[in-house]
């Protein structure tokens, strides 16, 4: 991709990961990387595959999951437009342990493993690089310390909020509506739907939150914070 619309790139640079890049970078991974579209439904990469490359979702919402043996699934992510992922699989040269799954119609640019290995060659690409894996690892330690130490309703509500600021994102900005259904958050809690109903309710009831078909609208995000903290 030699020429990148303004359009893409204004999407692409909203996102605080590649926009804090210099632009000698963000340049040279568009100048890498090719377009892919991928139909809803459709699986982007499964649990063991090793192919694949360093995406960057354009268009669409990609849900990274595992099911287990019983063949209950368990949503890790949701990749929203302005996200790269899939790094770690062409850093470590091991399978992938997740479901990457297109939620919604997918438009992507698609970085190759040669690509990216050129890149890893620039030492400001595996700077950031390395500040990309440290905020993964610390939502993932977030998420063990919820479940660990956290009651229901403080999980509930960070998970809430992880959600409001972009899930794989993390923009400063907490956003008013979430676009998630209850059954899809039930499985990133791992909790049965009745259980989210009641710490939901509980929200609800103290009008921190409104429910919609297929969305949560936070209407107290200091509230929600105060929640969130609670142990």
């Amino acid at each position: 991709m030699r020429d990148p619309s303004a359009e893409l790139l204004q999407l692409l640079r909203g996102n605080p990961w590649f926009g804090a890049l210099p632009v000698s970078e963000q340049m040279a991974m568009l100048e890498r990387a090719e377009p892919m579209q991928l139909a809803r439904g459709a699986l982007l990469y499964g649990k063991g595959s090793v192919d694949g490359g360093f995406y960057g979702l354009v268009r669409g919402v990609v849900k990274i999951s595992s099911v287990g043996a019983d063949g209950r699934e368990g949503i890790l992510a949701l990749i929203e437009a302005g996200n790269w992922f899939n790094e770690s699989t062409l850093l470590d040269g091991l399978p992938n342990p997740y479901d990457a799954t297109a939620l919604e119609a997918l438009e992507l640019l698609v970085i190759s493993p040669e690509g990216f290995g050129q890149l890893m060659q620039r030492l400001p690409f595996v700077q950031a690089l390395a500040r990309l894996e440290a905020l993964r690892l610390r939502v993932v330690f977030g998420m063990v310390e919820d479940t660990m130490v956290r009651n229901l309703g403080a999980r509930v509500a960070r998970r809430l909020l992880v959600l409001a600021h972009g899930d794989a994102t993390m923009a400063e900005q907490a956003r008013a509506r979430v676009l998630v259904s209850q059954d899809a958050l039930a499985m990133m809690l791992g909790v049965t739907r009745p259980s989210l109903w009641k710490a939901l309710g509980a929200l609800v009831d103290a009008g921190v939150v409104a429910l919609g078909y297929g969305r949560i609208d936070i209407l107290d995000v200091p509230a929600l914070e105060r929640i969130a903290e609670r142990s």
